[in-house]
């Protein structure tokens, strides 16, 4: 949960919709997965069984990104709109942050964490900057 909140809490910080609480649920319930399976003496391949549960984190995971993107915009224009692509590719890295963290990983989890921060933070103000000049 603790790698989760890194990310989650420079998102909640920019006013983003899916922030603290939602990156620490997405890193937290995905190390729950992988620590169920790992932990548990199933009656196939543990590998197998990890292989699959890290898939469907995957998945679930992108269909919770994908909410984040589409929104409907201002009944006069009736278009789509995109927005939320850095939001949901966050909480994809949150997932990937806890099943890091549930294979044991944590120093591999704490090191993409702080890439990650240093991603949301570092490269925004490069944009910024970008845009201004």
């Amino acid at each position: 949960m603790l790698i989760g909140a890194i990310i989650g809490l420079e998102r909640q910080i920019k006013h983003k919709p899916a922030g603290l609480r939602t990156h620490m649920l997405v890193s937290f319930g995905s190390a729950m997965f992988t620590l169920i399976i790992m932990l548990t003496d199933g009656s196939q391949s543990s590998d197998d069984a990890l292989s699959r549960v890290i898939q469907g984190i995957a998945a679930g995971v992108g269909f919770l990104g994908a909410g984040e993107i589409v929104r409907q915009s201002s009944r006069e224009s009736q278009q789509l709109e995109v927005h939320g692509l850095t939001s949901a590719a966050a909480i994809w890295v949150s997932a990937a942050l806890g099943i890091a963290a549930g294979c044991g990983l944590w120093q591999l989890a704490l090191i993409a964490a702080l890439l990650t921060f240093l991603v949301l933070t570092l490269f925004k103000r490069l944009e910024k900057h970008q845009r201004n000049s």
